[in-house]
């Protein structure tokens, strides 16, 4: 997309967060996956295009250690919710009280995170996220440390080769990753359900590696689940993802 433009800025700590943006009217802002940056998870495939079409100002940053966003190797660029922070942050740089928010995967996650700090979004869009995901990250990040410290060593096809490709493919580095694990944090039964805007709970029906997605729109109060073709990986590159999204940030 040509009509893509960046910018950055700096985030609570100084680093320098950047972000992309497309189309005008109403903000809804997306989140990418680990691993992943805003031009593979919203721009490549066309979810982003199809959202603008709509009549939306599409915000997509680049999450700290990913993407064009500063990539420190100091673990003190890591605290606790440190992603959430980052959110919030931009947030506050582009003034938006009135915007829609969602995310994928770790994007989700830290969509979530961000409502316990309390962001106002209108609507929201988890992606590639299932309970057990938000409940217990512990799971997750130690099969993300298993990969990064363990790279050049898994058997061709397995997950972790499959992940180690993806990093590959994105220019990611380790080092910084890794420091990504130490800023989960867990979200309890409670916040969940204590969600109260209109969700779209949407994944690939072969997607479990963040636990059920059903499980999460049972918790929460006003929740649509939708499933897209596709696993966790597979899913982003499916024009049904940008379809759902943009549906319901439509309604």
């Amino acid at each position: 997309m040509s009509d893509v433009a960046t910018h950055r800025f700096a985030s609570f700590d100084g680093q320098e967060i950047v972000w992309h943006e497309v189309g005008e009217g109403r903000p809804v802002v997306l989140i990418h996956g680990y691993f992943s940056d805003a031009m593979t998870n919203w721009i490549r495939y066309g979810h982003a295009a199809k959202i603008a079409a709509t009549g939306r100002r599409v915000i997509m940053p680049d999450l700290r250690a990913h993407g064009g966003s500063a990539r420190p190797h100091d673990a003190a660029a890591y605290p606790p919710d440190a992603l959430a922070r980052d959110g919030m942050a931009l947030l506050a740089h582009l003034g938006l009280t009135d915007y829609d928010l969602g995310g994928y995967s770790l994007g989700a996650r830290t969509v979530v995170r961000m409502l316990t700090m309390g962001a106002a979004p209108a609507r929201v869009v988890l992606s590639g996220m299932g309970l057990e995901g938000l409940l217990d990250t512990g799971a997750r990040a130690a099969h993300f440390r298993n990969i990064l410290t363990n790279l050049g060593s898994f058997e061709r096809g397995s997950p972790e080769w499959m992940a180690e490709a993806f990093l590959k493919t994105t220019g990611g580095d380790a080092v910084a990753l890794l420091g990504i694990l130490d800023t989960f944090v867990d979200t309890s039964r409670d916040e969940v359900a204590a969600i109260r805007q209109p969700v779209l709970v949407l994944a690939g029906k072969d997607d479990d590696d963040n636990g059920s997605h059903a499980a999460l729109a049972d918790l929460l109060p006003d929740a649509r689940l939708a499933e897209t073709p596709g696993n966790h990986m597979s899913a982003v590159t499916k024009r049904e993802l940008g379809e759902a999204i943009a549906g319901f940030l439509g309604e």
